[in-house]
């Protein structure tokens, strides 16, 4: 099999080949010839790799297969078959394959996604906009094999979903293998690539169409191609009007280590620089080794010839231990944004083949295929939510664009909501909002600083929402506007919602005045409601026509725990039908759900907490899909403290689960130390079976 990039890690150790370089030609031409480009679609943004490369059968690709999934894509996946070492989070998508791998530690099938199917892509790029990565580069290998079909629909898809979720995106060319590369770009270039630039999400730089073309100058068998095509091709692409980026060895600058000697005009050619570092280190004193003895040096070598500047980040190598419960990501992110980089290079979005994916990522071992070994994003002992490291992504976004301080502390929590010192469930959680004015986007509202800010374009009403992770109890919001600003008067109302669809009002439209004398701040009680989406509407803003907020923070209460003690734990159940297991049930999407088998009550479905705890409440869901009407289902709880012995919690009772409260119901008992706790269900006027969509327990 060819070396790949994916799978190429250097075997030099830094700085091996360093000490026979002198000081004056590691610093030599400090001064800028002319100024870095103005910040565009690349410069002064976060572009994430994205491969959009793996594939399942049945999902309509032409590769056939699993594609990156299996060493032997004709073969499902299973342990002694892979190519991945990590597992991706899989319940946001619609769509998951049976693979062969044993199932999950919580009981659920082992299940992968395809890139082929839109709602995929989708996914991938609604994180991305509510996560600040501004850019995807999507990889494209040698299109004239049986990839080529393939490829070129991932093409269509990532066009799509960039426009709908409105994400930039470019060609990024890799020649590893790609024997004819030199006439063969050229013509995929024109006869096909070159028509996706009209798209408005294409990404463009000082007014040209972006193209990167990654692997000239690396010293290893896959790209063995001499200077001089590699030069023709630059230039040839740059005479097409496009602004070309380089993906080139750690040490381009030096000739040395990972780079053939030679290419020194090839590499300054192109318009702008990003050298590749996955596979180079792993420790953080590393990676402020590389800062000192190569960013330095380089960012200085770029501005001495008017480069542009982009080096590559990188959350870490999952399965190698490297990441530190983001520790690596944040050092990695700061030394970066302190050189005064012209833009930065995450690598990668979705490369769960190598581990250093941002993607969202299996938190537990509950999340994981049993006895596979698969770290976990809680594989160092820090539990960490599965969006964390594009949280972290958000973050270092925000400090490369000036509006998060620069700060060797990483300021993102690992886990969902918090802690965040003032007990704030919304800070750093995912944002969306109907509509943003330039740079002030959605995410400045829930950041550390009241000096950056949200602001709506267009004609109000505008909405701006965050996303708490998993529902929570709240009780409190509080809004804010940057200290200097003069006293204003916003008209806004308060909604919540469990899905991020179907919203009910939590505190009704009024003034609310924003005045300097008291910190410019309001906030607002609200009745104890569940949420996990909090939307803030605005219908008047007498200070400015538009919608304005520096600060969305949601606070619970401290008599209720919001921790939910079941997510993600094991379950068992009398029966099930079809695929809607137990599991389903503590997987925190309520659309997901058990049902027991059909005209067969009484039947139960039972969670393991994993120790005895006090708990005191069980709150229970049904998917709140308007489909799902209102229904009434007769059950008790009951506890154990070793799965065999159980007592009754809560005794036998209709409870009522309506979509126009969330198809919800809580159920408070007395406080009861309990390892096990059950659902023993006898009736069910919806449909002739036990139906649980998410089954929470928290403690007393």
């Amino acid at each position: 099999m060819p070396v790949t990039r994916r799978s190429f890690v250097s075997s030099v150790v830094a700085g091996s080949a360093l000490a026979a370089v002198s000081t004056s030609e590691l610093l030599a031409a400090a001064s800028p010839a002319h100024a870095a480009s103005p910040v565009g679609d690349v410069v002064g943004k976060i572009t994430v790799g994205y491969q959009g490369w793996f594939s399942c059968p049945g999902d309509g690709a032409p590769i056939g297969g699993w594609w990156h999934w299996s060493r032997d894509r004709f073969q499902p996946p299973s342990p002694a078959n892979t190519t991945i070492v990590s597992w991706p989070d899989m319940r946001e998508y619609t769509r998951g394959y049976p693979t062969a791998y044993p199932n999950l530690g919580n009981g659920q099938p082992a299940t992968l996604f395809s890139s082929y199917d839109q709602q995929t892509v989708d996914t991938h790029f609604r994180w991305m906009r509510d996560h600040g990565c501004d850019t995807a580069a999507l990889q494209r290998f040698n299109p004239f094999g049986d990839e080529g079909p393939t490829r070129d629909a991932m093409a269509v898809k990532v066009r799509d979903a960039a426009e709908r979720f409105g994400r930039r995106f470019y060609l990024m060319y890799d020649v590893t293998s790609w024997t004819n590369m030199q006439s063969e770009l050229k013509t995929d270039w024109t006869t096909k690539m070159s028509a996706y630039t009209a798209s408005p999400a294409y990404a463009r730089q000082n007014g040209k169409p972006v193209v990167c073309i990654w692997g000239f100058g690396f010293n290893d068998p896959g790209r063995p191609f001499a200077p001089a095509p590699c030069l023709e091709v630059v230039n040839w692409f740059k005479a097409q009007g496009c602004y070309v980026i380089g993906g080139v060895p750690t040490y381009w600058r030096t000739g040395i280590n990972d780079s053939r000697p030679g290419f020194s005009d090839v590499y300054r050619a192109f318009d702008m620089i990003s050298p590749w570092m996955v596979g180079r280190t792993g420790t953080l004193d590393g990676l402020d080794w590389f800062h000192t003895n190569v960013n330095v040096p380089d960012q200085a070598d770029c501005n001495a010839r008017g480069v542009d500047y982009q080096p590559c980040v990188m959350p870490g190598d999952l399965s190698a231990g490297h990441r530190v419960h983001g520790d690596f990501y944040w050092r990695h992110f700061y030394n970066l944004v302190r050189l005064g980089a012209q833009g930065l290079y995450v690598s990668m979005f979705d490369e769960y083949n190598e581990g250093n994916q941002i993607a969202k990522t299996a938190e537990t071992a509950a999340w994981v295929p049993a006895g596979t070994g698969i770290r976990a994003l809680d594989e160092d002992g820090v539990a960490c939510s599965s969006d964390y490291y594009l949280r972290i992504t958000a973050d270092g976004g925000r400090m490369l664009k000036g509006q998060l301080p620069l700060t060797p502390v990483r300021p993102t929590p690992p886990t969902l909501g918090g802690p965040d010192p003032t007990g704030d469930l919304a800070a750093g959680r995912p944002t969306s909002a109907s509509s943003q004015n330039g740079p002030y986007v959605a995410a400045n509202a829930v950041d550390t600083s009241t000096a950056t800010y949200w602001e709506s374009a267009g004609a109000l009403p505008q909405w701006i929402q965050v996303d708490l992770g998993a529902p929570r109890s709240v009780e409190r919001v509080v809004l804010a506007l940057p200290a200097g600003w003069g006293t204003r008067t916003q008209t806004l109302s308060v909604q919540g919602s469990g899905d991020g669809s179907a919203f009910t009002t939590i505190a009704g439209p009024a003034g609310r005045v924003f005045d300097p004398a008291t910190g410019n701040q309001v906030t607002i009680n609200v009745p104890a409601t569940t949420a996990r989406h909090v939307r803030v509407t605005v219908t008047g803003n007498t200070g400015w026509p538009a919608a304005q907020l520096s600060r969305l923070q949601v606070y619970g209460t401290a008599t209720q725990p919001v921790t939910n003690l079941a997510a993600g734990r094991p379950t068992s159940a009398s029966g099930h039908t079809q695929n809607l297991v137990s599991g389903n049930a503590v997987d925190g999407n309520p659309a997901s759900y058990w049902e027991s088998a059909n005209n067969a009550f009484p039947q139960w479905i039972q969670v393991d907490l994993g120790a005895a705890v006090a708990v005191g409440r069980v709150v229970l869901k049904l998917p709140p899909a308007t489909a799902w009407q209102t229904r009434t289902q007769t059950l008790s709880v009951q506890g154990s403290t070793n799965g065999t012995t159980f007592t009754t919690l809560a005794g036998s009772a209709g409870r009522v689960f309506d979509p126009a409260t969330g198809n919800a119901t809580t159920i408070q008992f007395t406080a009861t130390a309990t390892r096990y706790v059950r659902l023993s269900i006898s009736a069910n006027t919806g449909w002739p079976a036990g139906q649980i969509g998410e089954f929470e327990v928290y403690a007393a």
